[in-house]
């Protein structure tokens, strides 16, 4: 498996406004499939991107750094 790190504005109808951008990290083996985890929510999802290597490890040091299993 991988580790997706999601940045989403928790509304879909409100218009992109990077100081409120969220994110969330998901387990999952593609892209693709953390799109399918989490399209019944009402996310904007602006970008998805995989994280591997030191990029990583430096994400695990965050304290915010909390992994969801992609279904």
């Amino acid at each position: 498996m991988t580790v997706f790190k999601v940045f989403y504005q928790h509304n879909k109808e409100e218009v992109v406004v990077r100081e409120h951008t969220q994110t969330m990290y998901v387990e999952a083996q593609t892209e693709e499939q953390v799109r399918r985890y989490l399209k019944d929510r009402n996310y904007n999802i602006e970008f998805i991107t995989k994280l591997e290597g030191t990029h990583l490890e430096y994400e695990k040091q965050s304290e915010h750094f909390n992994v969801e299993q992609a279904e």
